[in-house]
């Protein structure tokens, strides 16, 4: 491959912030929800390659036929890889394209097919641009990115505060994640968390409806709770876990929870997942408990009523009836066309 940027490159990283930055010399970008990616193209040659350094190619055969054809050459793109459904960005549509079988594969590629949103240059015309402030590598993507159509998008960038905080609170509707604030004079660092993410926090009261031993610990200390919300049947339903305990708190909820054990907390609804191909061999039986105990945590995002990312313990809740932690309690984002981000 015929390039100044080779890969294995680690992608440049984002750290955790609740609020916006202040001052002056920043960018702002929407956070897309999909798998990371960076494209190396020297004009024969494409690779496609994932966060964690693997190739992506062989999963989104109709992506890479469509980014010969419209790439220029002897560019390296980073970005995001996602799938544009009728009502935003489609996370499980895009890891459902991970798949063993090559038949299902181009089955796939054909029913749901995937987009590269780019946000970064690494190289370009020959020249390696990983030492170039950032806010000079944007406005050569965007030169680069001007006339390139679909299925690559050029994500939006302002400099504007303001906007970028309007952005936070409409965007999350079309399924984004929050905000990456980056600094101008920054160069590309691989693997160096110098971007900021802002990201939406909400809080919820679930009842703990089971529970995991922690790893090489059964008997001695619990890994995780499975938290569960009520429908409007009053059904309950498994929606996600949290495992945020320090290690002596851990072996503190043998005790807690022991009280608890038996009975049948999830019942009709929906129960903790059983292994797949994204968990592998990891060991996923848990212990039931019944219905009574409720904390509250904090999640950033609910995805088909499941929160996307473990939750964060805030509180035991011994106030309140389990029978009131529904899905009623949560807050939805208002619907936005994932078009109009890109006006």
């Amino acid at each position: 491959m015929n390039l100044p940027v080779l890969p294995p490159v680690a992608p440049m990283l984002a750290s955790l912030n609740r609020a916006f930055p202040e001052g002056a010399g920043w960018n702002y970008e929407p956070k897309w929800d999909g798998f990371r990616t960076l494209i190396f193209f020297d004009g024969s040659e494409l690779y496609l390659q994932s966060r964690d350094l693997k190739p992506m190619g062989r999963y989104f055969p109709e992506l890479e036929r469509s980014l010969r054809e419209v790439l220029p050459p002897r560019v390296v793109l980073d970005g995001e890889l996602v799938v544009i459904g009728p009502e935003g960005l489609d996370f499980d549509a895009l890891q459902m394209r991970i798949h063993p079988a090559a038949s299902r594969i181009q089955k796939l590629a054909a029913e749901i097919p995937a987009s590269f949103v780019a946000f970064d240059l690494l190289a370009s015309d020959g020249d390696s641009l990983m030492a170039v402030p950032q806010v000079e590598r944007r406005e050569r993507l965007e030169r680069l990115l001007s006339q390139v159509p679909r299925p690559v998008y050029l994500t939006p960038s302002t400099g504007d505060r303001a906007l970028a905080e309007l952005w936070f609170q409409r965007f999350e509707g079309a399924g984004l994640d929050g905000v990456i604030a980056k600094r101008h004079e920054h160069p590309y660092r691989p693997d160096k968390r110098d971007f900021l993410k802002i990201k939406h926090q909400r809080t919820a009261d679930c009842v703990v409806g089971g529970f995991r031993w922690a790893r090489d610990l059964e008997g001695q200390a619990v890994g995780s709770l499975l938290l569960g919300l009520y429908d409007e049947s009053g059904t309950l339903h498994h929606v996600g876990h949290t495992a945020s305990f320090k290690a002596a708190e851990k072996r503190e909820l043998v005790q807690r929870l022991e009280p608890y054990r038996g009975g049948d907390s999830f019942g009709d609804g929906r129960t903790p997942g059983a292994p797949s191909r994204w968990t592998g061999g990891k060991d996923l039986s848990w212990v039931k408990l019944r219905p009574e105990l409720v904390c509250e945590v904090a999640y950033e995002k609910l995805q088909q009523d499941r929160f996307r990312h473990a939750a964060t313990f805030l509180r035991w809740r011994t106030d309140k009836p389990a029978e009131q932690c529904d899905f009623a309690q949560l807050d939805s984002p208002v619907p936005f066309a994932l078009d109009d981000i890109f006006l």
